[in-house]
C-alpha cells in the first residue's frame, strides 16, 4: 500500500544552523504517528515542513503519492491544528469553521453540511452560535479541530494542541482525539513533548533529538526496548534507574558497578554477546521489587528510603542502596515512610544495557 506521507532525505537549515538532518520517514494510511521530543529537537519544524509552512533546504515530501515539496499549504490536502486556537474573535464558531470553505468557493449547502457534520463529531453543536470569548479552553480547541475537520482531507497535523489546557482537560481531550482517529481512520501526525500523550495516542512514536529521529516504533517497543540511553531516560516517569559500570567476560557475563557485581543471566542482547567494556545498566522503577518480593529476586540489596511520593494508585519512593539513588514503584497502599530501611531487588532479564561510548542499546 502506498504510504500516506513519505519524507525523503529532508534537510532544513537556517544559515549555518542545521535544524533537520537528512531525515527519512514514512507514515502509513490511517496511521496515528506522534513526533516526540524535548524543546528544540525539530518536531514542530518537521510538522511545518510537511504542512508547507517552511521551505525545506533539501529532500522531498510526498502526500498521497504526490510530490508536494514546493506546493502551497492549501494545495497539500491537509488540515492543521495549532497550539494556539487561532480562532477569529469576531466570528462565531460556525463562522470560524466555514471561513476557509467560503474562501474556497464551495456551495453554501455543502459548507453547511460539512460544518454540521464536524460539529456533531466533536459534540460542539450547541456552541455554533457562540464567539470564542464565550468558550472555555477545551471548547476553543474543539472548534480549532473542527476547522481542520471541515476541510474533508486525508491528513491531519496537530502541533501540541493540548499544551495550553489544564491537566483534566488535557486528559479528556486526549481521549476525544483518540476516538476521533478511530472514527475517521485518517492519517494523523501529532507533535508533543508530553510522553503520556505520545504513549496513549500513538500507533507509532518517532523520538527526535537534534533534528534526527532516534527511534521509530510502537509505544510498547520504545518503552521496553529503547534504542539508546537517551530514549530510555526520556520515556517513563519517573525516569529509568541507571547503574554506571562495566560488563566483564568469563564463563558468564557479569555487570559490575562499585561493590555490586551480578551475572546477566536472562538478558537478551540485541546482537549476540558484546565485548567486555564500560556500560550503563538501566532498570525501570516498576521492575524494582521490594520487601518480601525482593527476597526472590536474583539481585538483592538493602536500602534506605529518602523520599516518598504517594500518588493514590501507586507510591513512588526514592531509595539509596549500595551508593546508588534509585526510584522504586510500590502499591498505592504501601506503608512506607522516609527513613525506613527496605530490601530491594531486581531481575537482570527485565533490564536494558547501553554501551558507555555510543549509548546505543546492547
Amino acid at each position: 500500500m502506498e504510504p500516506s506521507i513519505s519524507i525523503k532525505n529532508l534537510a532544513l537549515s537556517f544559515g549555518n544552523l542545521k535544524v533537520l538532518k537528512d531525515l527519512n520517514l514514512e507514515v502509513g494510511q490511517g496511521e496515528f504517528l506522534v513526533l516526540l521530543g524535548s524543546s528544540g529537537c525539530g518536531k514542530s519544524t518537521l510538522l511545518n515542513c510537511i504542512a508547507g509552512l517552511l521551505d525545506i533546504t533539501d529532500g522531498q515530501i510526498f502526500i498521497g503519492g504526490r510530490n508536494v515539496t514546493w506546493e502551497e499549504p492549501s494545495q497539500r490536502g491537509i488540515g492543521m491544528v495549532f497550539q494556539s486556537y487561532a480562532l477569529y474573535p469576531q466570528m462565531t464558531v460556525a463562522g470560524n469553521l466555514s471561513f476557509g470553505l467560503k474562501n474556497a468557493g464551495l456551495p453554501k449547502a455543502e459548507i453547511e453540511e460539512r460544518v454540521n457534520r464536524a460539529a456533531k463529531i466533536l459534540q460542539i453543536e450547541p456552541l455554533l452560535k457562540r464567539k470564542p470569548a464565550a468558550l472555555s479552553g477545551g471548547q476553543r480547541q474543539r472548534a480549532a479541530i473542527g476547522r481542520a475537520l471541515v476541510r474533508d482531507v486525508n491528513v491531519f497535523l496537530f502541533d501540541e494542541p493540548l499544551s495550553n489546557l489544564d491537566a483534566k482537560l488535557r486528559a479528556d481531550l486526549r481521549v476525544e482525539i483518540k476516538q476521533l482517529h478511530q472514527q475517521l481512520q485518517n492519517t494523523m501526525i501529532y507533535v508533543t513533548h508530553d510522553q503520556i500523550e505520545a504513549m496513549t495516542l500513538a500507533d507509532r512514536i518517532a523520538i527526535m533529538r537534534g533534528g534526527q529521529i532516534l527511534q521509530l516504533d510502537t509505544p510498547h517497543e520504545i518503552y521496553n526496548k529503547p534504542a539508546s540511553k537517551y530514549v530510555a531516560d526520556f520515556i517513563g516517569s519517573p525516569t529509568m534507574n541507571f547503574f554506571d559500570g562495566a560488563i566483564e567476560g568469563g564463563d558468564q557475563l557479569r555487570f559490575t558497578t562499585g561493590d555490586l557485581s551480578f551475572t546477566l543471566e536472562g538478558y537478551e542482547f540485541d546482537a549476540g554477546s558484546p565485548a567486555p567494556g564500560t556500560a550503563w545498566f538501566g532498570i525501570r522503577p516498576e521492575h524494582m521489587l521490594s520487601g518480601a518480593d525482593a527476597g526472590n529476586a536474583p539481585i538483592r540489596m538493602n536500602g534506605q528510603v529518602n523520599l516518598v511520593e504517594p500518588l493514590g494508585s501507586d507510591t513512588l519512593a526514592r531509595v539509596t542502596a549500595e551508593g546508588h539513588s534509585l526510584w522504586i514503584r510500590l502499591d498505592g497502599q504501601a506503608a512506607i515512610a522516609s527513613g525506613d530501611s527496605i530490601a530491594i531487588g531486581f531481575d537482570p532479564a527485565r533490564a536494558n544495557l547501553f554501551d558507555k561510548t555510543t549509548e546505543n542499546r546492547l
